[in-house]
């Protein structure tokens, strides 16, 4: 006669086990939550890893951006209710390229000594009104910029985008102008987001040279 063997029996974990399991689980969201979640979404990087990964910049800019979108929200209700007539929403502006201009295809170099520019524009901001222009560049390549108003100052970010990364170089607000230059960090779009809280129109005249190969209204 075979001889079956008995399977073993089945011990199902103690109490104790289970605690140390949930509290292992509990860490592991913890310290997500601290190094991955707050500096992605929030800007706030308690352990500093955020920034060196780049997680505490992609922060600051959606939390910029979301206190912008808010602005803009209660200024939407505000002349709402002041407005009479037939209501409705405008539509955002398409993403469209600044024309060049009909220059050669092998332009001569310029020194920037000489002050020439390769792109100029000019674009008038309402009160409460954004806008973002951005060059398309590559990585390590360079651009330089001079941005002035007249009627205002604008507050603004100096950031850049591009496959799933995003870097912020500088903020500031209430400001005339900015002159300086750009090194992309990484393939992608590098440039501009003015925001007008003057109260009144402020013109915007926005002025570019160096190595990019697109000059485009983002916003």
């Amino acid at each position: 006669m075979a001889h079956v063997r008995k399977p073993a029996d089945y011990e199902p974990p103690s109490s104790a086990e289970l605690l140390r399991y949930t509290a292992v689980a509990a860490l592991a969201a913890a310290v997500l939550l601290v190094v991955v979640v707050l500096p992605a979404e929030y800007g706030i990087d308690p352990t500093g890893l955020g920034a060196r990964i780049g997680l505490k910049q992609m922060g600051e800019i959606k939390t910029q951006l979301a206190e912008e979108a808010a602005a803009d929200a209660a200024s939407s209700v505000h002349g709402a209710g002041v407005a009479t007539g037939t209501s409705g929403s405008a539509s955002p502006a398409p993403l469209a390229t600044v024309p060049v201009g009909d220059e050669p295809s092998a332009p001569p170099a310029v020194s920037a000594a000489e002050g020439t520019w390769r792109d100029e524009l000019t674009h008038q901001l309402a009160p409460d009104e954004g806008v973002e222009f951005k060059l398309v560049m590559d990585a390590g390549s360079v651009a330089e910029f001079s941005w002035t108003t007249d009627g205002g100052g604008l507050n603004y970010n100096m950031h850049g985008d591009g496959a799933g990364r995003s870097v912020e170089y500088e903020k500031g607000r209430a400001l005339p102008g900015k002159d300086g230059s750009i090194t992309a960090a990484f393939d992608g779009h590098h440039g501009w987001f003015w925001r007008n809280r003057s109260g009144k129109p402020v013109t915007l005249t926005l002025r570019t040279r160096g190595e990019y190969s697109a000059l485009k209204r983002t916003s």
